[in-house]
């Protein structure tokens, strides 16, 4: 814009500020008078902004504005005046036009106003100004608080946004062309404000307390400053260079020199020996032209490697939409004087403001004090100083503000919001993507410095950044971020350098959680599982199919709160409108539609609803008296509801279909009720990579690798490894069998550079040797090139292909579309089974079908598309066993017969079941012989058990009893508790699994009265210590456990948090963790847990029983019980010596040479009876223990044991004397394979079960001779 084009009262304006004579500015008399004009004419101009541009055309600010603040500025009030109109002359471009503008016009005005903006920050880069702006700055710092007014904290304020617009300014790429290590623009700025001191000011505001309001100033003051420089680089600024950069350059230099040097022998080769007139033609065999002939090539053979059919052709212009994203990152290396002077700001940053000041600006993040997007600042400043600090003498507390877990969080909400709105906000994507590299860069930098602090030689920076990683690798969210990133990448909107940091934050992120997977044996993390559910929504119709009865129901529940409400005492609603002045809908048809809805509010129970509407229809519709009388009682208005509530209202279709359409409108957010269910699983790390075998994530990954030549030696190394975990660790190299990846492979193999690239050329010639080994095989693999896979195709590859309609599920099954011919023939085969009785009408139709080719829920759907059904629940499969319920009296005496019958038998219910016609289960026909009053128990139906073959004279039971042992014990009438629940089940084989269980149910009384003791003991130390309330405390935490488990019904781990300073204490006690763990209690598995847990494994009943095990009994007691043990353990004593005599007595008279004769001992598995031992002779305590012998029906099992034992007396199964005693065991189920191994002729099928931690070798009767393969199943080993 030239100088006479501007207004002619703004040129009056500007030329009344004042003249510069050489360096001296002499200001006119109106001078102050005339920057307010400009103030007022900048704030009303228009939309391309003209004043701002007029103004830049002319220079104002270089030559009239900052002489003005150089020369004057002891002149307070024109200062300030010129202070103010600077700043807003100087703010972003981007601020003026609310965004860059796509409109070619004000896209111009745009540029041309950054244009403007340029030249300003040049007239900036003046140290005299700084100086007067450093010196107005400090004098208001050093004012106390209470001397300071609202003037002096605007003037603050303009000065630090003043700075702040300055160092906004873009560069000018085409104007500043400078390489490295020269001075730009921008250094000149920030030279100017070192040499000025406005360095040190900024470092005090952000080190003050008393100045915590500028914090936001400064930092955006701080980011500006350093927004060209690379934090690594100004770290190492002055050091000499190590080896490995020396290296580095080198390398990169020998590439460039290796490519250069084959460019010049390509040169060399395609100068052809004879001039181009007699260059010769060709015929390419195999390579047709745009005919069938062959092409005839007319150049030099030496040109005929680079041919193409695509030469000559034009290039396909590709849409704006579509043009790859471009990166805006400009870095430029700053002259070295500037360097130093940013590197000390760093180093002083850091030691003295940093952490108080990112606690300030996250407060205020938090809190919403700042601007919109201001957190941007905060992200870009978090990974510029971490990054410093890491390579400049890493100390771990300077960054500890931004170092921990809630920075992990605070980055991972504001990049999953960035991520959500680039999918949404389809116009400001390039925008959003921006700020989303923005924070992927902060969490590149804090996983950096965690790893950082993993490898420090202080113990506690190690202990601190092993509680970061549990916590960010527990968490769900920190796993799933990467996976998202990858999948939704659109080349388009997000440039290649956020595609490089986030290959290269996702491989540092693996190799950190890798390494934390490697050392331990188990991970527990945190999963999530989204169920959503449909709301079901109540349909108009139900409401009005209601009965007299219901509504009189209805009633009663509404009539008292009806009155309450009518009478006042109770609060009513807001006013309702009864009517729509907006609808189509006639008013006398509103009118039977607002008792319409007066009936449907009392029918769904909003009597204050019914009522407020029921009087604003009366005002509106005062005519017929339809809602009442104006002064109606409240009884009266009542008793009108209840006419209303019971009247057999007209419905209009379009007036419902309205109202219906309104409810949705409302309830559209409640249509879907979603539940988060959060567990805890074992994590795999191989199973997490497998989430990375997607064709969207290793595209991703094949865009980076294409631009090899361009990325860091680091960044090739991450994508070769991503890449080589999933071909080679995960199987599936078959994800990488794509042309474009062989065309990338083929470039690097034929680089000239190839030696740099070790790495890649290892691996693309194992992909590629893969490749030609699959071909060999699958003649397919060739067009598989042509396309990416995933993981069913792959499989399908190397596997072999399926044929079409096999092992396809439901999902191809719904593809397939129903033919006339075909719905002709379901509904003919319909029709035919409808009234058949007793056939389910699906199953013939599926029987007569083709196999395979439909399934029972598409017919059933397709049978109600068709109208041939009302519901799918018409088909509803009826369950097994509940279609006899009733029974008949010809039934019922069959029963009774066959009871009659077999009364006197073994097995009663056995026959009665094997002979009874209309087959019922176990349970319905014991609770039908108990209501019929032929039997009082149950236990009078269980099956006998008789010993065949026995010698006469007393039976053992009666023998047992005679030594005062009862020959069914606790544990045996605690079996026969458990035999209820046996009749109550559909199939005979959970008898076997019952009696697996039984011996862990009950646990032995002698070692119960063992742990009692020891219990004992150490309740009373704990008494003495005075740790007597955390014992309590232990107790109430086991009874509520108890009582959660029986509500909830649930299993799952119940941490122990201590909440008072006595049980903190006691937790530490190590005579206290004793005691935890003999009742149970697991302490910390790992360094993820902190707290000791009540196993999901007790029971409620285990638990209580633990805690009255805590209950510190008298010295008399304690007394009385050891007596007791002693007594029981005599007592044992004998009874084993005569339960050992019965069983040599027997021995005795058993037959040695017949096995099969019916005089053998047939073990019976429901009567299982209890075997005291004897004490070990190697002098191991005396211990009880139960060990029962099961067998099944057949008398083969029985005679076996005895007889293995007369052939070989001196073989027996010693437990306790070959195997150390573990304590707290839970049962033993050793059980033998039902291999057939007769070393003697015998078959021993049977079942040893032992309980408790030892054995004796004295039961050498009852052995097995037979070594066979042993399962033990032990939970506590688990």
């Amino acid at each position: 814009m030239d100088l006479y084009m501007m207004n002619c009262e703004l040129l009056a304006t500007c030329s009344a500020l004042g003249y510069l004579e050489g360096d001296t500015y002499h200001k006119e008399p109106d001078c102050l008078e005339s920057v307010k004009d400009l103030i007022r004419y900048l704030r009303h101009e228009d939309e391309t902004r003209d004043i701002r541009q007029q103004l830049g055309a002319a220079q104002i600010l270089q030559n009239d504005l900052v002489p003005i603040v150089i020369q004057h500025n002891n002149d307070k009030q024109l200062f300030d005046a010129v202070i103010r109109l600077m700043v807003n002359l100087t703010q972003p471009a981007l601020l003026c036009f609310g965004k860059v503008p796509q409109d070619p016009t004000f896209r111009h005005h745009f540029l041309q106003v950054v244009s403007y903006l340029q030249a300003y920050k040049e007239a900036f880069a003046n140290e005299r100004l700084f100086v007067v702006l450093s010196e107005k700055l400090y004098d208001l710092l050093q004012m106390d608080w209470e001397q300071r007014e609202e003037e002096h904290n605007l003037l603050i304020e303009r000065i630090l946004l003043l700075v702040r617009n300055i160092l906004h300014v873009p560069p000018d790429q085409d104007e500043e062309k400078n390489v490295d290590d020269d001075a730009s623009v921008h250094d000149r700025v920030l030279w100017a404000i070192h040499m000025s001191g406005m360095d040190d000011l900024v470092k005090f505001l952000a080190s003050s307390e008393s100045e915590q309001q500028w914090s936001m100033h400064v930092l955006e003051t701080v980011s500006l400053m350093f927004r060209d420089q690379n934090a690594e680089q100004l770290a190492t600024t002055g050091q000499t260079r190590f080896s490995a950069e020396r290296a580095t350059d080198l390398k990169n230099l020998e590439i460039l020199r290796q490519r250069e040097m084959a460019e010049k022998k390509n040169r060399v080769f395609q100068r052809g020996t004879r001039h181009s007139r007699f260059g010769g033609s060709y015929i390419i065999q195999g390579l047709k032209s745009i005919g069938d002939k062959d092409i005839i090539y007319h150049k030099g053979l030496h040109n005929f490697q680079n041919y193409t059919h695509d030469l000559g052709k034009e290039l396909k212009r590709v849409p704006k939409r579509k043009l790859q994203a471009k990166d805006t990152e400009a870095r430029h290396r700053s002259a070295l004087n500037v360097r130093l002077f940013l590197k000390e700001f760093c180093i002083d940053f850091l030691e003295n403001c940093y952490n108080r000041l990112m606690y300030l600006v996250k407060d205020h993040l938090i809190r919403e004090k700042a601007q919109q997007h201001d957190e941007t600042y905060y992200l870009w400043s978090m990974a510029f100083f971490m990054a410093f600090n890491r390579v400049h003498k890493f100390q771990p507390e300077l960054v500890s503000e931004t170092a921990s877990i809630r920075t992990f969080h605070f980055i991972e909400q504001n990049l999953t919001n960035y991520y959500e709105m680039m999918l949404m906000d389809k116009k400001e994507a390039t925008s959003w993507a921006r700020r989303m590299h923005l924070a992927l860069k902060a969490y590149q930098e804090l996983l950096m410095t965690v790893n950082e602090m993993d490898h420090s030689k202080d113990s506690s920076v190690r202990e601190g950044s092993k509680v970061i990683k549990n916590n960010i690798f527990y968490m769900m969210e920190y796993r799933e971020l990467f996976l998202a990133l990858f999948r939704k990448f659109d080349e388009t909107k997000q440039p290649r350098s956020f595609l490089k940091d986030l290959v290269e934050t996702t491989h540092l992120f693996l190799k950190m959680l890798e390494k934390f997977c490697k050392g331990k044996s188990t991970v527990m993390v945190q999963s999530r599982k989204v169920k959503r559910k449909k709301k079901k929504k109540s349909s108009r119709r139900e409401e009005q199919t209601k009965s007299s009865e219901e509504l009189e129901e209805i009633w009663t529940s509404l009539s008292e709160k009806l009155k309450n409400c009518a009478m006042g005492l109770e609060s009513l609603p807001d006013e309702i409108v009864p009517f729509d002045a907006a609808s189509e809908i006639p008013v006398e048809e509103q009118r039977t539609e607002a008792l319409v809805r007066i009936q449907n509010g009392l029918l769904s129970g909003q009597a204050g609803e019914s009522l407020v509407l029921l009087r604003s229809a009366r005002e509106v519709w005062p005519e017929g008296n339809v809602f009442g009388f104006s002064e109606s009682s409240p009884e009266e208005e009542v008793e009108l509801l209840k006419q209303i509530l019971f009247a057999d209202l007209p419905r209009s279709s379009r007036m419902e279909a309205v109202l219906d359409e309104e409810e949705e409108v409302e309830e559209v957010e409640e249509e879907e009720l979603t539940s988060v269910q959060v567990s805890e699983r074992e994590f795999n790390f191989l199973d997490y990579l497998k989430r990375f075998a997607n064709g969207n994530v290793v595209k991703t990954y094949v865009i980076l690798l294409k631009h090899y030549r361009n990325n860091s030696a680091h960044t090739n190394h991450c994508v070769v490894k991503m890449l080589h975990r999933v071909a080679y660790d995960l199987k599936m190299e078959a994800f990488l069998f794509q042309l474009s990846v062989f065309c990338i492979f083929n470039h690097v193999l034929n680089d000239p550079a190839a030696s740099a690239y070790k790495e890649l050329v290892a691996f693309s010639k194992y992909i590629v040797n893969k490749f030609f080994a699959l071909a060999a095989t699958n003649n397919k693999a060739y067009v598989e090139l042509l396309f990416w896979k995933n993981t069913n195709v792959i499989r399908e590859i190397t596997e072999g292909y399926r044929k079409l309609g096999e092992d396809e599920g439901a999902a191809s099954h719904k593809r397939i579309k129903w033919t006339p011919q075909e719905e002709e023939e379901l509904q003919s085969l319909y029709l035919q089974y409808k009234e058949v009785e007793g056939v389910d009408v699906v199953d013939n139709i599926l029987a007569n079908l083709k196999p395979g080719t439909r399934t029972r829920k598409q017919i059933i759907n397709h049978l109600v598309q068709m109208g041939l059904a009302d519901s799918v629940k018409d088909f509803k499969k009826e369950t097994k066993g509940t279609r006899i319920v009733l029974w008949t009296e010809d039934q019922e005496m069959e029963l009774q017969r066959l009871f009659e019958e077999f009364q006197e038998t073994d097995d009663i219910l056995g026959n009665v079941m094997k002979h009874i016609t209309a087959k019922r289960s176990k349970a319905r026909i014991v609770d039908k012989l108990i209501s019929m009053g032929l039997v009082s128990d149950r236990k009078e139906l269980y099956k006998k058990r008789r010993r065949k073959g026995k010698s006469s004279g007393i039976s053992e039971e009666d023998f047992l009893h005679d030594l005062g042992v009862d020959g069914r014990n606790e544990d045996d009438e605690e079996d026969d508790g458990d035999d209820n629940d046996d009749y109550e089940s559909e199939e005979d084989e959970e008898m076997h699994t019952k009696l697996e269980q039984k011996p862990k149910e009950k646990p032995h009384r002698s070692g119960e009265l063992f742990v009692d003791k020891k219990i004992q003991t150490i309740l009373q130390k704990l008494h003495e210590e005075g740790l007597s309330p955390p014992v309590v405390w232990l107790q109430n935490c086991l009874n509520r456990t108890a009582d959660d488990r029986e509500e909830d019904g649930s299993s799952q781990s119940v941490p122990l948090v201590p909440l008072t300073e006595d049980n903190e204490d006691a937790m530490e006690s190590k005579t206290f963790q004793k005691l935890l763990k003999m009742v149970g209690i697991r302490p910390p598995a790992n360094e993820q847990e902190s707290f000791w847990r009540i196993p999901a494994k007790l029971s409620p009943e285990q638990l209580r029983k633990l805690a009255s095990c805590l209950v510190l009994s008298s010295p008399e007691e304690a007394v009385e019980t050891t007596t007791e043990s002693e007594d029981q353990g005599s007592g044992l004593e004998q009874r084993a010596e005569a339960l050992r005599a019965l069983l040599l007595a027997r021995k005795k008279r058993a037959p040695t040479t017949a096995p099969t004769e019916a005089e053998e001992v047939e073990p019976n598995p429901d009567d299982l009876s209890t075997v005291p031992e004897m004490p070990s002779k190697s002098g191991a305590k005396p211990s009880k223990r139960n060990r029962f012998i099961e067998s099944d029906d057949e008398e083969e099992e029985g005679k076996e044991v005895i007889e293995t034992e007369e052939q070989n007396p001196d073989i027996s199964l010693k437990i306790s004397s070959e195997r150390p005693k573990v304590t707290m065991k839970r049962s033993r189920l050793v059980d033998s394979d039902e291999e057939e191994e007769p070393p003697l002729g015998n078959d021993q099928g049977g079942q040893l079960k032992t309980s408790g931690a030892a054995t004796d070798s004295e039961d050498e009767d009852l052995q097995p001779i037979k070594k066979k393969r042993l399962r033990i199943e032990d939970e506590d080993e688990d």
